[in-house]
């Protein structure tokens, strides 16, 4: 039977089984469990066996039916493996069903998730994250996981009555939970102070996959130099460069946590500060991994993540990259049929990262506003700030008043003081010289149902 002390060394250096159950509207264009079989690898454990099986619900008390957990068993047992990991969450009492028949520790989905993102987390911001989702999973299943956190000395003084020790251990994690969140607010209320701080800046916000390639795109356009590794999760925390485009000036790309299929719901909330920057972003640029024989899925989870936290109406370009990897012409021919708006790149070869920022470039402009402003001749610092965010397409005087004709992002213009000055807009929405309004719109809108 596993110990106190297996359990608090999550999966490193560890041999695993791996099981799924299919239940059904769960099918894949992926095989099965091979998902999963990549999580136990970045967490460090070996997969020596594999387990399907499909059922329309899962049993109430060990989610496997008993002959497949017989079989589940005597494969645990003849390879001697040191885990089951599990491609489903599981409740604590089937978690403790499970690990008294086969004998060794028992692992679901986000446990698995949480342990990796305890190995990657670098900063204290993603350190606090992980700790805060960890203890919320773990709090109903305190009585299987541990005895205690802190032990209670007994002696002169201390004897009596008591409390369980089970009650002491709810109350310092329930305590700890409340400290975390507390810590957490108070560095999301940094990071939107930080983020608002950059309003003077288009700010474009990399979403996706895990290990589609943000990190390595980020490095090839910026020069950044962040982390890229051909892992699940090798970027935990938010990191924003200078991306100079051409023809447009600097912008403010960021690179965020990679998404997953069914990403455990207390990891979106933890890292609620760290994804501040995709909220704020006027463009999200969607990298999927096109050589994935998943890619379909992928990128519909990747909408699904997008939708729980409020932000799948904002401008996203869908971005198609390793199409150096693709398998053949007619794969990515089909994926392009599926998404004739989504840009191919390699960021590893530099493949089309030409028409990349021409697109973004493109998507930017769309809220661009032609406007005549009319303010008072003397009012410099309007006039100041109009060069700084528009383009001036013509300017005139007529007596102590001066009207400036120009192109400007609809969010500056919005933050013009009424008082101070009277605003025409020409039209809705003028694109920039480069190309057709209607064009761009269908360019940058990649929506949820065009993934359903």
């Amino acid at each position: 039977m596993p110990t106190d002390i297996d359990r608090k060394q999550g999966v490193d250096s560890e041999t695993a089984v791996l099981v799924g159950v299919e239940l059904p509207g769960t099918s894949r264009s992926e095989e099965p469990l091979e998902e999963l079989s990549g999580l136990a690898e970045t967490a460090g454990a070996e997969v020596v066996a594999r387990l399907t099986q499909r059922r329309d619900t899962p049993d109430k008390t060990t989610y496997l039916g008993k002959g497949k957990l017989d079989q589940l068993t005597q494969l645990v047992k003849g390879t001697e493996a040191d885990v089951v990991i599990f491609d489903n969450d599981l409740s604590p009492a089937q978690v403790r069903n499970l690990e008294q028949s086969v004998g060794v520790k028992v692992l679901d989905r986000t446990e698995l998730i949480l342990d990796i993102f305890s190995t990657r987390a670098q900063t204290h911001e993603a350190r606090l994250a992980v700790e805060l989702a960890q203890l919320e999973y773990a709090l109903p299943r305190l009585k299987r996981m541990w005895t205690h956190l802190s032990r209670l000395k007994m002696g002169v003084g201390m004897r009596g009555p008591g409390e369980k020790q089970l009650e002491t251990d709810r109350r310092l994690v329930e305590k700890r939970i409340v400290d975390l969140r507390r810590d957490l607010d108070k560095i999301h209320k940094r990071r939107e102070r930080e983020v608002e701080g950059r309003r003077d800046h288009m700010t474009v916000s990399l979403v996706g996959y895990t290990n589609a390639g943000k990190s390595t795109l980020m490095n090839r356009i910026t020069g950044a130099g962040v982390l890229a590794q051909d892992k699940l999760f090798a970027t935990l925390d938010t990191r924003t460069r200078r991306w100079s485009l051409p023809g447009w000036g600097p912008v403010l790309l960021s690179d965020t946590v990679g998404f997953i299929r069914e990403l455990p719901h207390r990891l979106i909330a933890s890292f609620k500060a760290t994804l501040e920057e995709a909220h704020q972003a006027d463009l999200l640029m969607h990298v999927a991994d096109a050589s994935n024989s998943a890619v379909l899925d992928q990128i519909s989870a990747v909408y699904g993540v997008l939708e729980e936290l409020g932000i799948e109406q904002k401008d996203t370009l869908l971005v198609l990259n390793k199409v150096d990897q693709v398998a053949g012409e007619a794969e990515l021919t089909k994926l392009l049929d599926r998404y004739p708006a989504a840009i191919p790149v390699s960021a590893a070869t530099g493949e089309g990262l030409d028409k990349l920022t021409r697109a973004v470039s493109d998507a930017l402009s769309i809220n661009f506003v032609d406007a005549d402003i009319d303010f008072a001749i003397e009012n410099g610092r309007l006039a100041a700030y109009i060069a700084k965010h528009g383009e001036i397409l013509s300017r005139t005087h007529d007596g102590n008043r001066t009207t400036i004709h120009c192109r400007m992002p609809r969010k500056y213009l919005g933050r013009i003081n009424h008082r101070e000055a009277e605003i025409r807009e020409r039209s809705p929405s003028v694109a920039m010289p480069d190309g057709d309004a209607d064009r761009d719109s269908q360019q940058v809108r990649t929506t949820v149902d065009e993934v359903a």
